[in-house]
């Protein structure tokens, strides 16, 4: 598929948590053969904090507004398969409303923060942050506040420590061995990889497209 994505950054990680996870998925579509173009609104915070200044996989580009947006990448806009608008965009709503009337392909949100809306986070299911995955990947054990659908994701008790009071968490602090601690640290670790790698999103963005363009349900 061509893929044009519009994102906050992919080019400076400072400040943010949106370049990681862009890196990841346009790493893996790229390996899985698809055309990824990322494209960055040009911003004086992070152009002077690039760690990545030229990603290596797909293709990059800054535009210095949306003017230059538009004149620049509408073609690339037009003809693609797939064009996400990610959270957080610079003029997002101008920006969204541009790729609706622009696209002729699959057009998508992505809102990697937690949305603010409860009512669609309801209708969509659990979103857990991103956080969590990343310190488990790095099998750092964690102890996380209650919630429903967490068990969705990581099994309490095994693979991650639920805390609903201050007290609890002083005792899994104090009382909770290391041995136990780096054990957990390694079965989350591992339920990561298994399920929920740049990889595995990547593969279930494509399965959502295909299905939107086929006219099925997701």
């Amino acid at each position: 598929m061509r893929i044009v994505m519009l994102g906050l950054s992919i080019t400076s990680s400072w400040g943010n948590g949106h370049a990681t996870t862009y890196r990841g998925l346009v790493r893996e579509l790229v390996r899985r053969g698809h055309d990824v173009l990322f494209l960055e609104r040009d911003v004086p915070w992070y152009a002077s904090n690039r760690d990545m200044p030229r990603p290596p996989y797909g293709r990059t580009e800054l535009y210095s507004d949306l003017a230059d947006l538009k004149d620049r990448f509408t073609d690339a806009v037009r003809g693609a398969d797939l064009v996400v608008v990610g959270s957080y965009v610079p003029q997002g709503v101008e920006v969204g409303a541009w790729v609706q009337r622009t696209a002729r392909g699959v057009s998508a949100f992505y809102d990697i923060d937690t949305p603010v809306t409860l009512a669609k986070l309801t209708r969509a299911g659990y979103s857990p942050s991103v956080r969590l995955f990343e310190a488990a990947a790095c099998a750092v054990p964690i102890i996380s506040d209650a919630w429903e659908g967490l068990d969705t994701f990581f099994r309490p008790g095994e693979e991650i420590l639920i805390s609903r009071s201050g007290e609890e968490t002083r005792r899994y602090l104090q009382e909770v061995p290391d041995a136990e601690r780096q054990e957990m640290g390694r079965k989350a670790r591992a339920r990561v990889l298994a399920a929920h790698t740049a990889a595995h999103r990547a593969e279930t963005l494509e399965d959502y497209t295909r299905s939107v363009s086929s006219g099925r349900k997701p």
